[in-house]
């Protein structure tokens, strides 16, 4: 394999490097375990800084094809299925086309400090601080989803806008900026204390988390989204052609 970027190309180098990596993983010996080269060996060999290689490591551990072992490197993930959806929205779209009418129990925003995944996925510092948009929705019997979502400081997205409408609408009309790409992740989990309290159930209940990280056409981040669903409130369907 030619293990080389092109640095006169128009294409970013993280880019570059990404699609790179995307290849080297679909190699036998990587896909038997063997660990990918380290992110100083790449970096040197490339000609790229380390944060390049992290930046384009960061995406892809994100999209669960790599995994990073702390104190060995990093590695192809096993078992990995990667389905590719037709279409998503937003709630208040998904909700609109079910014919579902629902509630806003809670909307509020403010600017926090993010952590490193939120701060890997956005590219930017560690504790920075960006824009939190916490949603408590649900019908007439009472809340089934928690929402937090945090934006990208980019955008300039301001702390006092009407967060109750869609706010992909939002984005695209006042702030220029459509999506265009959502990386999901869900997972099962049994409600901790604070889940409880907020969604009204018992402690120990089960739920479902939803992870998104959205991307604009540029395939630059937009938003990082969790959210918290009863888990019998909520149907993940998925169609699949062979």
């Amino acid at each position: 394999m030619n293990f080389t970027i092109d640095h006169s190309s128009k294409l970013p180098l993280h880019y570059q490097v990404e699609e790179l990596i995307r290849a080297m993983i679909e190699l036998p010996q990587y896909q038997k375990g063997e660990f990918l080269p380290p992110e100083v060996e790449m970096a040197k060999k490339l000609g790229v800084s380390r944060n390049t290689i992290r930046q384009a490591t960061n995406k892809l551990e994100h999209e669960g094809l790599i995994v990073r072992k702390k104190g060995y490197g990093t590695k192809v993930a096993e078992n990995t299925l990667t389905t590719q959806l037709n279409s998503w929205h937003s709630f208040t779209q998904e909700m609109n086309e079910k014919g579902i009418l629902f509630k806003n129990f809670l909307v509020q925003s403010e600017f926090v400090e993010v952590n490193e995944k939120i701060a890997g996925f956005f590219n930017i510092p560690v504790s920075s601080k960006v824009l939190r948009v916490t949603r408590l929705r649900g019908d007439e019997n009472g809340p089934f989803v928690y929402f937090e979502s945090y934006l990208h400081p980019r955008m300039g997205v301001l702390e006092n806008e009407d967060f109750s409408q869609p706010l992909y609408e939002l984005l695209e009309t006042k702030y220029s900026t459509p999506v265009s790409i959502s990386s999901e992740k869900i997972k099962a989990r049994i409600a901790s204390k604070i889940t409880a309290d907020r969604l009204r159930i018992n402690q120990g209940e089960p739920v479902l988390i939803r992870e998104r990280f959205v991307r604009d056409p540029g395939n630059r981040p937009v938003e990082y989204n969790i959210g918290f669903y009863i888990a019998e409130k909520f149907t993940y369907s998925i169609e699949i052609r062979r």
